[in-house]
């Protein structure tokens, strides 16, 4: 049974209005270049032609005519529904699938990404209810994915297989056929749309096409064909949503923004000395008329190619030193420093949401910051969940909230556009509207699958690691005292959460609770240029004797160049027929060469420290044998903690020096020996094994509910006695070296 109650929230709804997003299949080939700017560190031009998305209605001469018959079709439609219920009712009666015995009546997993084992242990005092709930069940570490990155160690979460059967090694992978970047996860384009007449097809203008690149399928969608159902909010890598059984879907890391990246602010200052490229986003320039500045808010392409506006103004009060924040029909009054609420930024035949935030404002220059556009979620231009409607339900019911899905702008930061007050006031307003949530769906699915993904763990762990260590080079010309506690404070946080779930939980026995995070946090201290090593080595080589290279492979020789890498995790072999300008063939050549990289580079040493900067290169071939493991990086890195892939190495460029200090505010990582960065498991009752996986989370949840996991499978059950314990990773032996 459905237990959202969705006619209420559909109540005066605004739905999409018939607006379809439309794409352009050219700006697939910059897509990672998208991604990066949340993550990875490239900019995308302003005004490209190649931006990713724009938007086309379908015609006001519809709108008349399309409101009388969309009620008189809701009308037939539901009393048509009214007639057949009691013969659906017998069919499903008869054909429902045969389940086992459930072992729980509920199973509600919290997820807090980034959630370390270390600093748990470490804040222990602090966090009472952490320690109840492993009286209570249990607690230990959780082994992660290899390798340890959000998208693959979530996908392994969802599916219950490791990379080479869910297809999602890293946010980016390459094209072979271009070595240009493409996300990992989303492939989206437009197709032509057309009127089959019988003898001729007409066209009509294009349709978007939006397909999840992540292969096997989601356990709840096991649960639902088995009448489970299922609630599952922010969960990485499920966007474009797929459909299921008997249950609703929000979709977290991934979906993109407005314009279509995956996360681009907007910085507005009289101060020409902060303009320039921006890494993440855009800057502009205003200008101050008395106590009021006018601007534009950049939006999607429209159908003219151009990006378009919507107008925004800021009027301040000097005797209340507050501002009245306009933007399209609605006005926030804030102060300096302060958020604004979500605003609806209206474009032609489509709207987003934005916060607003004044740095600045005073007698030498003003500031403005504008978080990136979100989808809205009440009158969403792409689909965002599953059911459509269910975001329009939880903003109907809960407010607006943030849709993207690297919704905190860690890049915004990194460019010191906004600072970190601005970071954690941004990153906790989206926690609160998380929480309401989760409790949402806690009210809704008294019978069920629960999870709820938290990501401020994780985005602040990035950008605050600094402040735990007094020599980290990112802590140069920034603050680092007044936010020592910061990382403290996220724990105890996080403790808080738990106390009121489990008090929310108290009198329902037949629920099992687990909480559980993808990966651990580590320092990262230095970044490795491995292109530059590759280059210094023989293995990639640039034209006409360059030394450098810019982003996405700028100079680099495809017909002399053998190995590269892209993204945070793994080195790919410039392989004969897979690449279109291969050099090694697969084999006895390709072995031997992967074999010779990987010795190499476990003895490479940081010469700053005489570190050794890698723990273990793992051959794919050796830890992954499912049916994608052939298109994936042949060199899996597992980085020491301290080092990690260089930010231009992320994004194929090459540079002069192989390390280098990592200067930014994103100072903490994971992208590295997944033995050396596991997750948590806390549950409230005990399970059997004591070393236990993220693997084991799908046929676990599974088995509670008394569904028999698929074969293809790679996890155990955790609540069935004799199961056997084993490494987090098989393959691998001990770490450390």
């Amino acid at each position: 049974m459905n237990p959202f109650p969705f006619h209420r929230a559909l109540a005066g709804a605004r739905g999409p209005s018939g607006v379809r997003p439309r794409g352009a299949r050219p700006a697939l080939r910059v897509a990672g270049a998208l991604c990066a700017c949340a993550l990875l560190g490239a900019a995308a031009p302003v005004g490209s032609p190649d931006a990713p998305l724009a938007y086309i209605g379908p015609g006001a001469g519809f709108a008349a005519a399309g409101s009388v018959m969309v009620l008189l079709g809701t009308f037939l439609l539901a009393f048509g529904i009214i007639l057949i219920w009691p013969l659906k009712a017998a069919v499903k009666l008869v054909t429902r699938p045969r389940r086992g015995d459930a072992k729980a009546k509920r199973v509600v997993v919290i997820g807090l990404d980034g959630f370390d084992p270390e600093m748990a242990r470490r804040y222990r005092d602090r966090m009472p209810n952490f320690r109840a709930l492993e009286e209570e069940g249990c607690h230990s570490a959780l082994g992660t994915s290899i390798p340890s990155i959000s998208p693959v160690a979530w996908s392994t979460f969802a599916t219950g297989v490791d990379a080479s059967r869910h297809n999602i090694y890293d946010f980016l992978t390459r094209d072979p056929c271009s070595y240009m970047p493409v996300l990992s996860s989303t492939d989206t384009r437009t197709v032509p749309r057309n009127i089959n007449l019988g003898f001729a097809k007409v066209p009509f203008g294009q349709r978007a096409v939006y397909k999840i690149l992540q292969k096997s399928q989601p356990f709840w969608k096991l649960l639902g064909a088995n009448q489970v159902w299922s609630s599952i909010v922010r969960v990485p890598i499920t966007f474009p949503p797929q459909k299921f059984k008997n249950g609703t879907l929000l979709s977290g890391m991934c979906v993109p923004d407005l314009q279509g990246t995956q996360g681009s602010f907007s910085f507005y200052t009289t101060d020409e000395s902060k303009l320039g490229a921006a890494t993440g986003g855009q800057r502009f320039r205003v200008v101050r008329r008395g106590h009021t500045v006018e601007s534009n808010l950049k939006g999607p392409p429209g159908p003219d190619k151009l990006a378009m506006k919507a107008p925004f103004s800021v009027v301040m009060d000097p005797a209340t030193g507050k501002a009245a924040v306009t933007v399209g029909k609605e006005t926030a009054h804030v102060a300096i420093g302060e958020y604004t609420p979500w605003m609806e930024v209206p474009f032609d035949g489509v709207q987003g949401i934005a916060r607003l935030r004044i740095q600045r404002w005073d007698d030498e220059a003003v500031s403005i910051y504008v978080t990136p556009i979100n989808i809205d979620p009440e009158s969403p231009a792409m689909p965002i969940s599953h059911p459509f409607v269910y975001s329009i339900y939880l903003a109907k019911m809960l407010g607006k909230y943030a849709t993207l899905g690297l919704a905190e702008d860690t890049w915004a930061l990194n460019e010191r556009v906004i600072d970190e007050e601005a970071f954690l006031d941004q990153s906790y307003l989206i926690f609160e509207e998380r929480k309401k949530q989760l409790w949402d769906v806690l009210d809704k699915t008294k019978k069920g699958f629960v999870t709820v993904v938290f990501d401020t763990t994780d985005r602040v762990s990035h950008m605050f690691w600094r402040t735990l260590e007094p020599e980290h080079p990112a802590n140069e010309g920034k603050e680092v005292e007044r936010y020592t506690g910061v990382i403290p404070k996220l724990y105890e946080d996080a403790d808080r959460l738990i106390g009121e779930v489990r008090e929310r939980l108290k009198d329902d026995p037949d629920t099992v609770l687990m909480v559980i995070s993808d990966h651990g946090f580590c320092s990262f201290q230095r970044g490795v240029n491995l292109n530059a090593w590759l280059r210094d080595e023989g293995y990639l080589v640039l034209k006409d004797g360059a030394e450098t290279s810019g982003d996405w492979f700028e100079k680099v020789d495809w017909e002399k160049t053998r190995a590269f890498t892209l993204g945070l995790t793994g080195i790919f072999i410039n392989r004969k027929g897979r690449e279109r300008l291969g050099q090694v063939e697969k084999g006895a050549e390709m072995d031997a060469l992967c074999a010779e990289i990987k010795a190499k580079l476990e003895a490479l040493v940081d010469p700053k420290s005489g570190e050794r900067a890698i723990n273990e290169v793992f051959l794919t071939s050796d830890v992954h044998d499912g049916p994608y493991a052939d298109m994936a990086p042949e060199l899996l890195v597992g980085y020491h903690r301290g080092f990690r892939h260089s930010w231009d190495c992320a994004v194929g460029a090459v540079s002069r020096e192989v390390f280098t200090d990592n200067t930014k505010s994103w100072s903490g990582d994971h992208c590295i020996d997944p033995r050396l960065v596991p997750g948590v498991f806390w549950c409230n009752r005990e399970i059997s094994v004591d070393d236990p996986t993220l693997a084991d989370i799908a046929p676990t949840v599974l088995d509670l509910f008394g569904v028999e996991a698929p074969g293809y499978m790679k996890g155990r059950k955790l609540f069935e006695s004799g199961a056997v314990s084993r490494s987090a990773v098989p393959a691998f032996e001990e770490a450390g070296r």
